[in-house]
Formats: C-alpha cells, sequence, structure tokens
C-alpha cells in the first residue's frame, strides 16, 4: 500500500453480517479492538441488482465508509454466481428464470440449486454487474484505496457429483480438451505438480482427444474438465473487472477431506491438486487461498505453496489457537494475511489471543518486510506431538519448544497442549527479534566445539517503527543464561544478543 508491503491481519464477517449498516454499526468497535487492520465483507449480487440493470452500491459505500472511519481496509468479497458451490446470492431475477439461466443437472438428470458454468447468459450477467461494481468502487475509491483487493465467487465447487451433467455440459465434455489447456501442459511438462502430470502420463501424455481419451476416465478427469470450465468463468469475471480497476483479485477453496471422492466435497474448486488448470483458465487471477475449517494446516499451505502461489488466508475457524497459527502463517508461508472467520462473534474481543498477536504483528510489520526480503525469517507452530523444531537463522541453529517441554506449569501433565506459535527474525548473524506465545527458544552455534552465551537479552515494544527496551531479562527469566521464554498466555517480542565461547 502506498509503496510499502502490507500485512492483513484481517477477519471476515459472518454471511449475513454486511447485508445490513445497522447490524454492523455495533461491530466496528469490536473490530477495532481485536486490532484488525482489514475487514473481508461480502458483497451480495442480490442486493446490488435486485432489478436487472439497476444498481443499488449503498451497502458498499457504508462499508469504505465505515473502514475509513476505522482506520482499517477492505477485501470484498464478490457473492454472485456461487457461494460455497450454490447460486444462493444471485438475484431473483436469475432464480426464477430458469430457462435463460440454467441450472447444473446431476447423474441422474436432475437439477440442482447451482446455476451452471457453461450458461453465456449467467457469465455475461455476473460479469456486467461485477465490471460496474469495479468501475463504482474506482470512481469512489482509487485515492484513498480503501478495497485493497476482491475475491472473484466464494468457493466454487461442483456438487453432488464431480461434473454437472447438463446438455450444455455434456456437449462440452465430449469435445477435444481445449489447444488451450493442452499448450499450457505441454510448456509446463516438466513442473506440473503431481496430480494433474500423473492423470496426463498413465494415459501417454496425449496432446489431443477427448478429455476421457487425454486424461482417462475417472472422478479425476471429470473434476478436471470442470476445474477448466470454472477457472475459464472466473477469467471471463476477474478479466473485465481489472480492465476497469485493476487491484489484486483471488479465488478460494473449501478444501476436500481425506477418503472423499470428487462429488463429495466441493470439486473442482481452487484446490491443489487442480491448481494447474486453474492457473492456465485463469491468469488474471493473482492467487489460490485455502478456507480452513479442517485439520492439517501445515499440510494444506504446504500444498498450496508448491508452485509460486502468494498465500492468503481468508478464511478459518475462529477458535482457540488461531493467534499461533497466524504467527506460523506469516513467519514461515510468507503469507500476506491471515483472516478468521464470523470474527464478529467474540464475545470480548479485547481479551481475544488474535488481538493480542495481531497487535504483535503490527509492532513487526516493518522487520517481517525487511526479513523476508533478506531470508531472515521464521515461524513455528508447536502442540504436543510437535513440542520442538530446529532452525538456522544467522550464524545459529536454533532449537524452539513448546513452553511446556520446560514441566513447570501444571498443565504440562495434560493429554493436550494448546497450540503455541512465534515468528523469528534475525537482524544480524548474533542478534534475534522473537515475538509470540508459549515458546522458548535456545541458540548453539554453527561452528562445533563452540558455545553460545547470551550477552543480553530485552523484552520491548516497537514505536513508531523504532524499538523501545523494557525490562532487561538477563537473570530468571533467561533460566540465567540458557534460553529465551515466551510462557503460555504471555504475547509479546524480545530482542537478544548472542556472543560464542570454546
Amino acid at each position: 500500500m502506498n509503496g510499502k508491503p502490507f500485512i492483513i491481519t484481517g477477519g471476515e464477517l459472518g454471511n449475513s453480517s454486511a447485508s445490513s449498516t445497522e447490524y454492523m454499526m455495533p461491530i466496528w468497535p469490536k473490530l477495532k479492538q481485536m486490532n484488525l487492520n482489514t475487514v473481508l465483507a461480502p458483497v451480495y449480487w442480490e442486493l446490488v441488482e435486485a432489478q436487472e440493470g439497476k444498481y443499488d452500491f449503498k451497502l458498499v459505500d457504508d462499508l469504505i465508509r465505515d473502514a475509513r472511519s476505522n482506520n482499517m481496509k477492505l477485501v470484498l468479497l464478490w457473492f454472485g454466481t456461487w457461494k460455497n458451490s450454490m447460486s444462493c446470492y444471485v438475484p431473483s431475477w436469475v432464480k426464477t428464470d430458469q430457462h435463460r439461466f440454467p441450472r447444473t443437472e446431476n447423474s441422474a438428470g436432475k437439477t440442482e440449486e447451482i446455476v451452471t458454468a457453461f450458461s453465456k447468459n449467467i457469465l455475461e450477467a455476473d460479469k456486467k454487474a461485477f465490471v460496474v461494481l469495479m468501475q463504482h468502487i474506482k470512481e469512489t475509491d482509487v485515492k484513498q484505496q480503501t478495497v485493497l483487493m476482491v475475491q472473484v465467487e466464494n468457493e466454487i465447487g461442483q456438487l453432488p457429483d464431480a461434473r454437472d451433467y447438463s446438455s450444455a455440459a455434456n456437449e462440452a465434455f465430449n469435445k477435444p480438451v481445449p489447444a488451450k489447456l493442452i499448450n499450457h501442459l505441454s510448456t509446463n511438462k516438466n513442473n506440473l505438480l503431481p496430480e494433474v502430470k500423473k492423470l496426463w502420463q498413465e494415459n501417454g501424455f496425449k496432446t489431443s482427444g477427448k478429455w476421457e481419451e487425454v486424461f482417462g476416465k475417472s472422478l479425476a478427469t471429470d473434476e478436471l474438465f470442470m476445474a477448466w470450465h470454472f477457472g475459464l468463468f472466473v477469467e471471463e469475471i476477474a478479466n473485465a473487472g481489472k480492465k476497469v480497476y485493476n487491484i489484486p483479485m483471488y479465488v478460494n477453496a473449501a478444501l476436500n477431506r481425506a477418503g472423499k471422492k470428487p462429488g463429495e466435497y466441493p470439486s473442482a474448486g481452487p484446490l491443489p491438486h487442480v491448481m494447474d488448470i486453474w492457473k492456465a483458465a485463469a491468469p488474471s487471477i493473482d492467487f489460490l487461498s485455502p478456507d480452513f475449517y479442517n485439520p492439517d494446516f501445515k499440510k494444506w499451505n504446504d500444498l498450496y505453496t508448491r508452485t509460486p502461489n502468494a498465500l492468503f488466508i481468508p478464511e478459518h475457524r475462529f477458535e482457540e489457537g488461531v493467534d499461533a497459527k497466524a504467527f506460523y502463517a506469516i513467519g514461515h508461508y510468507k503469507a500476506i494475511g491471515f483472516s478468521p472467520f464470523s470474527i464478529e462473534s467474540s464475545a470480548k474481543p479485547e481479551e481475544e489471543p488474535l488481538s493480542k498477536a495481531y497487535q504483535i504483528i503490527h509492532q513487526l510489520s516493518d522487520e517481517i518486510t525487511k526479513a523476508e526480503s533478506q531470508g531472515n525469517i521464521e515461524g513455528v507452530l508447536l502442540d504436543k506431538e510437535n513440542d520442538s523444531i530446529k532452525i538456522t537463522l544467522g550464524d545459529y541453529i536454533l532449537t524452539v519448544s513448546h513452553d511446556y517441554t520446560l514441566g513447570w506449569s501444571p498443565k504440562s501433565k495434560d493429554n493436550i497442549w494448546p497450540l503455541t506459535g512465534g515468528i523469528i527474525l534475525a537482524i544480524s548473524n548474533d542478534e534475534f527479534y522473537v515475538g509470540g506465545t508459549g515458546i522458548v527458544v535456545s541458540f548453539k552455534p554453527k561452528t562445533e566445539n563452540v558455545h553460545a552465551g547470551i550477552l543480553n537479552l530485552e523484552e520491548g515494544i516497537f514505536e513508531d517503527g523504532k524499538w523501545k527496551p523494557g525490562r532487561r531479562m538477563n537473570g530468571d527469566q533467561d533460566h540465567q543464561g540458557r534460553h529465551l521464554r515466551i510462557p503460555v498466555n504471555e504475547y509479546g517480542i524480545q530482542k537478544i544478543k548472542l556472543y560464542q565461547y570454546k
């Protein structure tokens, strides 16, 4: 923003909250108390264009006005043709005209509450509304840049089958695989992700033929086919919107669960195993994002960052541990932002662990972006099963452990430990900032037969981007020179300078 990196410490509103300015009025102070710098808020097609061709942007204008008055930014979520797979936010004039806006059909030939991606009419109607929205945002916000970026649609995915069986979809499925996709796969053959490459390879790397001839007859092929056409649909919308106002645009995915087949989860959305298809179909989309309502936080983030793809987490269940995950996502994955869902549901926003974590991230933000450019940053996420990790920064090997590994807390005997995490920044070969909660850090020189000592350790805060030291911690707090510690349920930043001795 304005030539400077901007880390999003965000929160996404519940689906209905932004549909009423009056409902939002008492929410804004809560969001401010939680140290958010960005709010993710829906824009509802059915309210923007209740009557075809007539647009009402009052709710959008109110969001922009109130975000500005609370010194926050916005990410707008376009609830257009699809929201969580379904077409529940399309205008009534779309819902009630099935001839003009046909539905998807399942394998039994029954229609679903989902407008088909193979309808030119729905694409043009959605695109027209989106372009008018982007034009309005440009006219009202280009100077202040309150709106950072836009999410195009929401959790696109095919249900209850792996693909659409409407007549238009069947016709497309029985045509040759588009040359554009074949060319993309051929050009990037050596860098394709394993899921798509395996399907293509098992069928002889064919460069022509129908979908089942090129990729084989399977649910996986059905999903590739739908991913391509969802991607083409989104590309039309995003590309048209960017021609009017070129700000970042992304799509989000409802993650599939282990053991579920395509069609048993919202298939063909921007999921890791079809990322190659989405990137080929929708080059105007800047990145693909995961929404977290299932476990395996590390696994999914690893999948989303296998290929060049900026990590942004627009939705995470608002639950215990999101504070630690925010530290980890930004420190380890260089995430551009983190955002729990239904953020307004907190009863005591000022006491939320996330609020305390965001305050630390805000203070460290300049140092984080500096360290990212130099490769001098790491993040950690710890629990009882994964209670320590070794990382290398500067001249040292750091062992970062869960606070309960010390055994001082009675809760260390519990079966489940709280998630803890932190961000570690090397500001020189022997000097570090550590921010987080519930972590213990010890240091070992990379050079053999040499020991690390703590020259000085201090806690402090950043004010106006400058470090302001507080307590000197060279006693019981660092266990007489053994380690740096930030206990569970405490949040802070410490600066440590090391020396080496034989």
